[in-house]
């Protein structure tokens, strides 16, 4: 069984969460601010987070970064129509995804489904022998690690899959929607912002100037590539 915390400071949203994810089959466990979160995570094993993002005492931002220092389960955050600056923040610092209040449970529910099946399968539920080479970039799907130059990268969840992805079709272009129904398998919702920040933060792990990017590549209206061919 899979165990959800869902933190807000709003009782109501986090009371009527808890009754369509139990419904589901999930765990729940409630937290009503950032640090209560913190603590949670650190006492039991928590699958993945709903966490809102404006909370007294420490907000789900801070609190987000904060779990991405030890945990790489998802977070999924909450946040108001009026946070658009938050989500973008959010999801270069960590966050996996996010719903926008007031949102449908029904939507809710089927982000927490996508997002449990990517971090199961990277979690080794799927384990296949495979390691994939780019340049001094090598790829390890059995260990789930990264390595440039023969040290460890750090990346999330999300960045792992789509640098598999453009691993695994290098010099293939993707659309941000493409991307985002691969990685997410989700309907693409948002999709170019969201990949767009996701792509951005692995650049600032790879490239040595982020900004003026060797392989990973913009295609301008149309996606995102691999390069493995010098340009002309």
């Amino acid at each position: 069984m899979y165990t959800i915390l869902i933190c807000d400071d709003e009782r109501d949203i986090v009371s009527a969460l808890e009754i369509y994810l139990r419904a589901e089959g999930y765990a729940t466990v409630a937290a009503y601010n950032g640090r209560e979160a913190l603590e949670i995570a650190a006492a039991q094993d928590v699958h993945l987070a709903l966490m809102d993002v404006m909370m007294p005492g420490l907000d789900g931002i801070s609190a987000t970064v904060q779990l991405r220092e030890t945990y790489n389960f998802p977070i999924i955050l909450l946040t108001a129509k009026s946070e658009d600056s938050d989500k973008v923040l959010g999801l270069t610092l960590g966050a996996d995804d996010y719903v926008t209040k007031p949102f449908n449970p029904v939507e809710v529910l089927a982000r927490v489904k996508s997002q449990l099946r990517r971090y199961t399968r990277l979690g080794g539920l799927e384990e296949r022998k495979q390691l994939l080479v780019f340049r001094d970039i090598v790829l390890d799907d059995v260990e789930k690690r990264v390595t440039q130059g023969g040290e460890a990268v750090p990346l999330t969840p999300i960045e792992y899959s789509i640098l598999k992805l453009l691993m695994e079709n290098k010099n293939r272009v993707f659309s941000s929607r493409q991307i985002y129904e691969r990685v997410w398998n989700d309907a693409a919702y948002g999709a170019e912002n969201t990949v767009a920040v996701h792509i951005r933060h692995l650049r600032e792990k790879l490239e040595i100037d982020p900004a003026n990017p060797r392989f990973l590549k913009v295609v301008w209206g149309q996606g995102y590539k691999l390069q493995d061919i010098p340009e002309v």
